[in-house]
């Protein structure tokens, strides 16, 4: 056995200083060797190697990809409600703008499947995308179309740049992509990908830190929000908890504290899975009775031979000459909620059909057609979000602890 040691093969890199075309030749000599099993003239970046080992395992064609078909524009539009990427897509946008200004890139904003739900980018540089299939619905996850920004950075749980022939898939070697995840920060989820595509020479590699500090700026308008939506729960829940006569605190749908009373200071609980109104255990706390509340739940900690949680109790009041109101009112908690024509529609319907409906039959329901399932699970998401634990879903109701009236506006 010889003991001359090996050279270790470079990883190529490119830098401001670099031209493009000649550091896309050397990865496009990576590229070749590596799908023809000749020897590397350089080693491909850790996180390229990597991606290109899972493609590979997962049996992505490097001609074609995966070629699935891409969501229709009704699901694209439920995922864009569903996502909680919405609430921060302008100030993305907007400083990112200066990347797309020129025409040549592309900014794409995609949910955390890899889905493609905004683009944005002048017309020369979205027909080019066209022809790839880079369009809004269309699925950018590594399993689909190989190694690529959106894809890779989901799964690395990072930002990155591919770079020309760092693509798995050849159609896309004439590209460079830039993204960056975007984290939730009630869950450390990642709930979507930011990314910037365009002709593999017009990408700088300084535009991956601005990706990534602007995804940051993102995040930090979640938290954010997520501090006012705390705020408000905290408002609603002050009296409610000082009405209670026993150790209960206010929590988000997430189990983040928003208020508490008689109970030692915490910041967050850890609610059990398929979680809803009743009787609960939850963690430390032990037994709790659970009610709802607007933008969360309202725990009180009982003794575990105390009678189960009481009813609670939902009035839709209707009137031809003032807006609707839902009072809700449970053994600790009241409130009201100032429902859309259309969520005190779909109310009504959850109130005459006790067991429930399925979203085909709502659609039926409420456009006299049963294939507008997309729109109808969009608005029930969106009221869901208001009403919390009072809405279950397969199939939509209300819960069992609920009872339901529905009645017209006093005199």
């Amino acid at each position: 056995m010889s003991n001359a040691t090996t050279r270790p093969v470079p990883e190529p890199a490119i830098s401001s200083g670099d031209d493009p075309r000649e550091f896309a030749a050397v990865l496009r000599a990576v590229y070749d060797a590596a799908r023809s099993g000749d020897r590397l003239p350089a080693r491909p970046r850790s996180v390229i190697g990597q991606s290109w080992d899972r493609v590979t395992t997962a049996g992505v064609d490097p001609d074609r990809g995966a070629g699935h078909d891409p969501l229709d524009p009704g699901e694209v539009e439920c995922r864009r409600a569903e996502s909680g990427l919405a609430d921060v897509l302008e100030s993305v946008t907007g400083n990112l703008d200066v990347l797309i200004s020129g025409g040549e890139n592309l900014l794409v904003v995609a949910d955390a499947s890899g889905h493609v739900l905004w683009r944005s980018g002048g017309p020369q540089v979205l027909r080019r995308a066209d022809r790839l299939g880079f369009t809004e619905g269309a699925s950018w996850s590594e399993r689909n179309v190989g190694t690529n920004a959106i894809g890779t950075a989901l799964v690395s749980r990072q930002a990155v740049q591919v770079f020309s022939a760092e693509h798995f898939v050849r159609t896309h070697h004439t590209w460079t992509c830039t993204g960056a995840p975007i984290r939730d920060p009630r869950t450390g989820d990642v709930i979507g990908v930011v990314d910037v595509s365009g002709p593999a020479p017009s990408i700088h590699p300084a535009t991956l830190a601005l990706v990534d500090s602007v995804v940051r700026l993102a995040q930090a308008q979640l938290r954010d929000a997520h501090r006012t939506r705390l705020d408000l729960l905290r408002s609603v829940a002050a009296p409610i908890l000082a009405r209670a006569g026993a150790p209960a605190l206010a929590v988000d749908p997430h189990g983040w504290v928003a208020a508490v009373d008689r109970l030692p200071p915490r910041t967050r609980v850890w609610l059990p899975r398929d979680f809803s109104a009743g009787r609960a255990h939850i963690g430390d706390l032990g037994p709790c009775d659970v009610e709802p509340l607007p933008g969360g739940w309202l725990l009180r900690v009982t003794d575990p031979d105390e009678t189960a949680a009481a009813v609670t109790h939902v009035v839709l009041v209707e009137s031809t000459d003032r807006p609707a109101t839902v009072h809700v009112d449970s053994s600790d908690a009241a409130w009201v909620l100032h429902p859309s024509p259309r969520h005190l529609q779909i109310l009504r319907l959850l109130a005459t059909h006790p067991d429930g409906l399925s979203a085909a039959e709502l659609s039926a329901h409420l456009f006299g057609t049963a294939d507008r399932t997309v729109t109808v699970r969009a608005e029930m998401s969106r009221l869901r979000r208001k009403l919390g634990g009072l809405l279950v879903a397969s199939p939509y109701r209300f819960a069992d602890i609920v009872s339901v009236e529905v009645s017209p506006a006093p005199a």
